[in-house]
């Protein structure tokens, strides 16, 4: 067949078409990859900030239901967890199997439903319920994201989408505090659930005109594996529900000890299960690529690092230094705020340059950062904490672009899903270990005991003698915390060194 230049042949599907279609089929590709990440982002702007404002709200939901913070009223939060923690494989697996784009839009869907009714709750446990049904649509939200997004984007273009990503996350966990404490102040807490009703309206009409997903082919599904899929979500949960009431219930009470058995022994089914079937709900070849298993071990241990700091510094702000609600979560903001900056700039210098050294890099700053911030105590100024804080920032944007674009990178296109769930896996359990340790920690050494009295009536009846001894046992509870912290971060830099060099990544199918 001749062709004069207005013509060319399509090897994909046989056909003559003309250059000016090809333009227009890429150019609406192209589009298309910033349409799926600015819907990304914006759902997990949205699932971040709302994990980070109902904290706040705790105390004003504790009152309106006549409850105390502890109990019950901690299952607004843990149970959250635990249903996320629970089923974020399978909606990650089901996302391989079905596509992303409906796996996002129910997602979006009951999380809207769960926001409202959540708002509308005229009792703790019809609270507590629609906070679990709240969810289930954050993590069929988070088992999808960053797939949309590293299936979206050429590899040479993945760090720096991961990227702006993280700055929004970023944004979420930075804002989150300070809009909380405005709206339970100024409004009431119901408004903290409601806010996210409009935004993820206007997110899911976007999604439903915009979003163009090419559907998996009939015979690349494969099958559902319902045994594995109930065995990790109750080995999932019942972990997850010993780390978070551990140290509450006591680390040895039944409680505690029925959980972590029942979680070990249910995950030890789900391998069992998983390694004898034909379509697993993970697939064994992602966790024994050594590049992927080190990349998502390093980024737990990230996790167990830097998630506990924003769980102890509340603490430190308010009970020892006696700042307001509202001062807490803007002192807050200096580690977000420097992971939004850092994080499109590392995620473009892993896109020309690989992540080899980037990743240990940062955790390397980052430990650096932790054992810094140790060393601040009840007479510390405001910048002193603020640059303590701007280091460990600046280590966890440079560590977390590059490190989830080798991981996804790792995972073959047919697997994404899956990738992003044990992404979104490693980052609940990496933080729950992080609560659950860095907690006991500071509670052991009488930190916790020493911040209740500090924010007492008693404390205006101390003696100077007696002020100074309680404040030097909270500080003694809070360094040894972080660095605990930091040392997470030390074995961090060692595991991303393991995972070897990008070129060993293959490029996804």
């Amino acid at each position: 067949m001749s062709m004069n230049s207005a013509t060319i042949f399509s090897e994909e599907n046989g056909q003559v078409v003309s250059p000016s279609a090809v333009r227009a089929d890429e150019s609406q590709r192209q589009m298309n990859k910033w349409v799926i990440l600015a819907l990304a982002a914006s759902a997990s702007f949205m699932t971040t900030l709302d994990g980070s404002i109902v904290n706040i709200g705790l105390p004003s939901i504790a009152s309106t239901f006549h409850a105390g913070i502890s109990g019950a009223t901690e299952w607004i939060i843990i149970g959250y967890l635990v249903v996320i923690a629970a089923s974020l494989l399978t909606f990650g697996r089901l996302a391989d199997m079905l596509g992303r784009k409906p796996i996002f839009m129910l997602g979006l869907v009951i999380f809207i439903l769960g926001s409202m009714l959540c708002g509308l709750a005229p009792s703790l446990l019809l609270l507590i319920i629609a906070r679990l049904f709240q969810g289930i649509g954050g993590a069929l939200i988070f088992a999808v994201n960053i797939a949309m997004i590293t299936s979206s984007f050429p590899k040479n273009e993945r760090g720096l989408a991961l990227g702006l990503n993280a700055v929004v996350v970023s944004l979420g966990v930075a804002t989150g505090p300070t809009i909380g404490g405005i709206i339970t102040q100024y409004l009431t807490w119901r408004w903290i659930f409601y806010v996210n009703v409009p935004i993820c309206l206007l997110v899911l009409l976007a999604g439903w005109y915009f979003y163009r997903e090419q559907r998996p082919p009939q015979g690349q599904r494969g099958r559902f594996d319902p045994v594995g899929a109930i065995t990790l979500a109750i080995g999932l949960a019942a972990l997850t529900l010993g780390l978070s009431f551990g140290q509450e219930w006591g680390w040895l009470s039944t409680g505690a000890l029925v959980s972590f058995a029942v979680g070990i022994v249910m995950l030890a089914v789900a391998v069992f299960v998983e390694t004898h079937v034909e379509h697993p709900i993970v697939n064994p070849g992602l966790v024994t690529n050594r590049i992927f298993a080190f990349a998502n071990v390093s980024f737990i241990l990230c996790m167990m690092a830097l998630f506990a700091p924003g769980f102890l510094l509340p603490f430190y702000f308010q009970e020892l230094r006696g700042f307001s609600t509202v001062e807490t979560g803007l002192l807050l903001t200096p580690l977000p705020l420097m992971l939004a900056i850092v994080a499109p700039l590392s995620g473009t210098l892993a896109d020309r340059f690989g992540s080899r050294w980037l990743s240990p890099i940062g955790l390397a700053l980052a430990c650096i950062g932790l054992a810094l911030l140790s060393q601040i105590n009840a007479q510390s100024s405001t910048w002193d904490i603020i640059w303590r804080l701007a280091v460990i920032g600046i280590g966890q944007g440079l560590f977390q672009s590059p490190n989830t674009r080798t991981m996804m990178g790792a995972a073959p296109q047919e697997a994404q899903g899956e990738a992003s769930g044990l992404l979104a896996t490693g980052r609940v359990v990496g933080q729950s270990i992080s609560v659950a340790l860095t907690g006991t920690v500071f509670a052991a050494l009488g930190g916790a005991a020493a911040g209740t009295l500090l924010s007492s009536p008693q404390a205006h009846h101390l003696s100077a003698l007696a002020m100074s001894s309680v404040q030097n046992t909270f500080v003694g509870g809070f360094r040894a915390s972080l660095l605990v912290c930091a040392s997470f971060a030390a074995i961090g830099i060692f595991t991303a060194l393991a995972r070897g060099n990008d070129a060993a990544v293959k490029k996804a199918k």
